[in-house]
C-alpha cells in the first residue's frame, strides 16, 4: 500500500480536496481518496508532495506513426503546405519509423499519459502498442475524395483494421476535404451495424479554406487536389460549412470526436444541437499554432453541454506530446479556463469518449487511472512557466 498527500487532490468526478490523501495498493488500484490518512497509518509511511495530484492524462488525438517527422516540417506555412509536406516525406525507413514511435510512446508515458486515441494509416505501430504501458485505441484512417474509389478504400481500411483486431480499433474518416460522401456512407453503415465498437475521430475545420471550399468551391483546396491529380469536377458547392455538410452523413450510433475545430463557429455548434449525434470535441492547440498560427474560439464551446477533450496531434506538428503543455497553451490564451476544468478535459472526458471511464479518468476506489503530480502552479492554481508534471504511478 502507498499513501500520497498533496496540497490538493483533484479526483475529477468530485470537488478538489485540500491537503488530500490518495491511498493505492501495490498494483496502482485506488483504495481511497480522502482528507485524512487511513486510520492507524504511521505518518512516516505517507509521501508528502508539493502540488496537486490528479489522474493520468488521456490524449485523444495523436499520430504516433509520424513521430519520425519531428522538426522536419517548417512551422506556420498553413494546412495546405503541411499536407503536401507530410505526403512528400512521411514514408521512411521502417526501422526509423519504429524507433521514433517507441521513443514517443515512452515520452508520453513519462509525461503522465495513460491512454491515447491514435490515428494509423499503416500497421507500423501494432507491435509497439501491444507492448506499451499505455492504453491505445487505434483509429484506422480512410482517405478517398473520389467517389468511385470509395469501395476499395473502405475495404483496404477494413483489412488494416483486421491486423489491429487484438487491440481496440475503429475505421474512421480523415477529414471532410479528403473523404467522399460515398465513403462516409460506407463508414456510417459499418458504424451503425457495429454499435459501440466503431468510435469515430475526424479532423474538423482546421483552416478557413476548408469552409470556403465547401461553401463556394473556392480557395487553396482546389490547388491541393490539382497537386495530387485528383479530379473534383463532380463536387458542387454545398452553400454551408464543411461540418454542416458532412454531419448528416455521420453515425448516430457511435461517439464522434471532432478534432482541431480551429474555424468552427457558433452557428456550427447550434447546427450540431439540431442533430442526434454523439459529438465530442478535441482541442490540439499547439498543433494549431504550429500549422496555422491560430487557435479555436474555445470560449464558444464552454457550457454548451458537449464533452471536450485534449490531444497533441503528431510530432510532425508539435514539439512534444505532452498534455500539460496543451493545457498551458490554452490557459495562457484563455485565462478564464481553470485548472479544474482543464484537468477534466485532460482526464475523465477523454476516458469517457474512449469508453474506458470505468478504469481511468478519475480517482475513485477500484480504478487504476494512474497518478500524476503537477507542481509549480501559482497561488491561484494557474499554470506557470515553472509548472511540471511527474508521473507517480
Amino acid at each position: 500500500m502507498k499513501i500520497f498527500k498533496a496540497d490538493y487532490v483533484f479526483p475529477i468526478h468530485a470537488d478538489p480536496i485540500k491537503d488530500g490523501v490518495v491511498t493505492v495498493d501495490d498494483e496502482g488500484t485506488i483504495i481511497s481518496v480522502t482528507d485524512q490518512p487511513p486510520s492507524g497509518t504511521d505518518p512516516a509511511t505517507i509521501t508528502r508532495l508539493d502540488g496537486i495530484i490528479c489522474p493520468g492524462f488521456v490524449n485523444t488525438h495523436c499520430h504516433l506513426e509520424l513521430s519520425h517527422l519531428q522538426g522536419k516540417i517548417t512551422e506556420g506555412e498553413g494546412l495546405i503546405n503541411f499536407i503536401k509536406n507530410i505526403q512528400l516525406i512521411r514514408n521512411s525507413d521502417p526501422e526509423e519509423v519504429e524507433a521514433a514511435a517507441i521513443k514517443a510512446d515512452s515520452d508520453m508515458y513519462e509525461s503522465g499519459i495513460v491512454a491515447v486515441g491514435d490515428i494509423s494509416n499503416s500497421n507500423a505501430t501494432i507491435a509497439l502498442k501491444a507492448k506499451s504501458k499505455i492504453y491505445y485505441h487505434t483509429f484506422v484512417e480512410t482517405f478517398g475524395f473520389t467517389p468511385e474509389k470509395a469501395e476499395s478504400v473502405f475495404e483496404n481500411a477494413l483489412a488494416l483494421a483486421e491486423q489491429f483486431k487484438s487491440q481496440p480499433c475503429s475505421v474512421t474518416p480523415h477529414a471532410p476535404y479528403s473523404v467522399s460522401k460515398e465513403l462516409l456512407k460506407l463508414i456510417k453503415k459499418y458504424s451503425d451495424d457495429n454499435p459501440y465498437k466503431n468510435l469515430i475521430s475526424i479532423h474538423n475545420q482546421e483552416c478557413e479554406d476548408e469552409n470556403k471550399f465547401y461553401r463556394y468551391k473556392l480557395g487553396s483546396f482546389n490547388e491541393l487536389y490539382e497537386h495530387f491529380g485528383i479530379d473534383i469536377s463532380y463536387f458542387k458547392p454545398q452553400a454551408r460549412n464543411s461540418l454542416q455538410s458532412i454531419l448528416p452523413l455521420l453515425t448516430n450510433k457511435q461517439g464522434i470526436l471532432l478534432v482541431h475545430n480551429t474555424c468552427t463557429n457558433l452557428k456550427d455548434i447550434y447546427f450540431i444541437k439540431r442533430f442526434d449525434r454523439r459529438i465530442n470535441w478535441c482541442f490540439c492547440p499547439n498543433a494549431n499554432l504550429y500549422i496555422e498560427g491560430s487557435l479555436p474560439k474555445v470560449d464558444l464551446f464552454l457550457d454548451q453541454g458537449f464533452n471536450i477533450t485534449l490531444g497533441t496531434d503528431s510530432l510532425a506538428s508539435n514539439k512534444k506530446l505532452c498534455i500539460l503543455s496543451e493545457m498551458s497553451t490554452l490557459q495562457a490564451k484563455f485565462p478564464a479556463l481553470t485548472i479544474e476544468r482543464l484537468l477534466k478535459w485532460a482526464t475523465l472526458n477523454g476516458a469517457t469518449f474512449l469508453g474506458i471511464e470505468k478504469s481511468k479518468g478519475s480517482l475513485e476506489a477500484g480504478k487504476q487511472p494512474g497518478l500524476n503530480l503537477i507542481s509549480g502552479l501559482n497561488s491561484d492554481l494557474m499554470i506557470t512557466a515553472d509548472t511540471k508534471v511527474r508521473r507517480l504511478l
